[in-house]
């Protein structure tokens, strides 16, 4: 039996020191999170909105766990080069380019705010709540030009392509990903003229002869800010160093979120790294190939709900694995996750209408208790989607304690079990020609033959139903359901 009544401590993985370590925020009872938001130059994938679901769940943990949460999330409108580090063209400018080539009159501010739209709407598909500030990157320049400006004379030094930073004025720079390690993977930018194979630009240089749709005016010469000098701007800007958490995909582990952390060393003038915890989700990994955006047809939310999966199977997908785990993708994989959102939703149905009371019955105070042990070991949603399925499944239990259990857990999960119905999980893919009332109409004859034993003519209908792509789905738990198939 666990004790009810005292919660379990926040303990969170913190890269920088590769341990668990328990939570201990810079203000009494606030959380301060930064978390590396989108390069809005094309449509997100379903790979970059698991970082955004691993975010989402830490900052409902917070909240869940009685802090007052301040999370900004940033916009990349500029900056961001092709190959992420110091080479390449600008993500936002070669987007614009191809579009040029097309004969499309769109501007660069035009396709960032597209994009940047597409990534809310696909936030919101998700159910990933708001953060306090969505920090748009060009908002901040004038603001990362007095950044460079206060770290230039001691950190930095002139190309002919801009202003570079010099990672040998800062300690142990890249100690976050584990450089001059096995287990450091540092990349190397073919720059002429570094002092030193990892400096990164600060400032980039419009080449001569060149003119780019963004573009300001500064001491290094008319050009942009590097891609890494914007989260360390904003971040202290919104959030003040030092700050809680700062989250992001594992692959900015070797790369952006070192120079991040050198350029915050040299801006506080302390080895400080900005922010007390680093915290990396790892990759979705994709069989298939279709997750890249060279791809084509590559795999993003609405290609999920244009084949019939509600995006929040999805969402119940990435729950199911920790979100340090690699988690591989799979159309059955998430089929399954849809059969599983629709077993919780239906169990949770009786609970729905009741009004929350106050939750005295020992069972469910000892699955919270559980429940919170859980999501506050290093956010363990695995065992935590098995403990709300526990609460969901009990029988002979007051409905209104049973609908506060519900509450309380789905805060943290974000599953909406209260609010979806059976019907609701029900997308019917873009492909598809059959009408629903069709479906309706085949499945009654079928059951009235099932019912007759006249199993030859259920069988036949089945078949038909399948071959129209309707999957068929008997019995219990989900009782007579169906879906269509892409």
């Amino acid at each position: 039996m666990t004790d009810a009544s005292a919660p379990a401590p926040l303990r969170l993985f913190n890269s920088l020191t590769r341990s668990l370590e328990d939570f201990r925020p810079v203000h009494p009872g606030e959380a301060r999170v930064y978390s590396c938001g989108p390069t809005v130059y094309n449509y997100p994938h379903i790979g970059n909105m698991r970082a955004y679901v691993f975010a989402d769940t830490l900052g409902r943990t917070l909240s869940f766990k009685g802090y007052k949460l301040t999370h900004v999330i940033n916009i990349t409108d500029v900056g961001h080069l092709t190959d992420d580090a110091d080479a390449g063209e600008d993500k936002l400018e070669k987007a614009a380019a191809e579009k040029a080539q097309k004969g499309e009159k769109t501007s660069i501010w035009d396709i960032a705010r597209h994009y940047t739209e597409a990534y809310w709407a696909d936030v919101k598909a998700l159910n990933i709540r708001q953060p306090a500030h969505w920090s748009i990157a060009t908002d901040y320049v004038p603001a990362m030009i007095d950044f460079a400006k206060a770290i230039a004379d001691k950190h930095c030094y002139e190309l002919d392509g801009g202003l570079y930073f010099d990672t040998t004025t800062v300690a142990d720079y890249g100690r976050l990903a584990r450089h001059g390690s096995d287990e450091g993977e540092s990349r190397i930018d073919p720059v002429d003229g570094k002092r030193h194979p990892a400096d990164f630009a600060i400032w980039r240089k419009t080449p001569t002869g060149e003119k780019r749709q963004m573009e300001w005016d500064s001491p290094w010469g008319r050009g942009a800010p590097g891609w890494h000098l914007e989260c360390s701007v904003m971040s202290e800007a919104l959030l003040g160093f030092p700050f809680d958490i700062h989250t992001g995909g594992i692959d900015h582990r070797e790369i952006h979120h070192p120079n991040e952390i050198a350029q915050n060393q040299a801006h506080g003038c302390s080895a400080d790294s900005g922010a007390r915890l680093w915290m990396h989700n790892n990759f979705l990994v994709d069989r298939s190939g279709k997750m890249s955006k060279s791809s084509g047809e590559f795999l993003r939310v609405q290609l999920l709900i244009d084949k019939g999966y509600h995006p929040l199977a999805y969402r119940l997908m990435c729950l199911q694995a920790h979100y340090r785990s690699e988690l591989e993708f799979s159309w059955e994989g998430l089929g399954a996750a849809l059969t599983r959102l629709k077993r919780l939703v239906m169990a949770a149905a009786p609970a729905r209408e009741a009004e929350a009371a106050p939750v005295t019955d020992n069972r469910l105070a000892d699955l919270l208790a559980r429940f919170d042990a859980a999501i506050s070991d290093d956010l363990n949603t695995p065992v935590a989607l098995t403990l709300i399925e526990d609460v969901a499944a009990m029988k002979k239990v007051d409905a209104g304690q049973k609908r506060a259990a519900l509450e309380t857990m789905d805060r943290v999960l974000g599953l909406e079990i209260l609010t979806l119905s059976r019907a609701d999980l029900r997308i019917r893919p873009k492909a598809a020609t059959i009408t629903e009332a069709e479906i309706e109409t085949a499945l009654a004859r079928r059951k009235e033959a099932r019912a007759a034993k006249d199993f030859a003519a259920s069988d036949a209908l089945r078949d038909e139903l399948n071959a129209a792509g309707v999957e068929v789905m008997d019995g219990d738990p989900l009782g007579w359901d169906w879906r269509l198939e892409a």
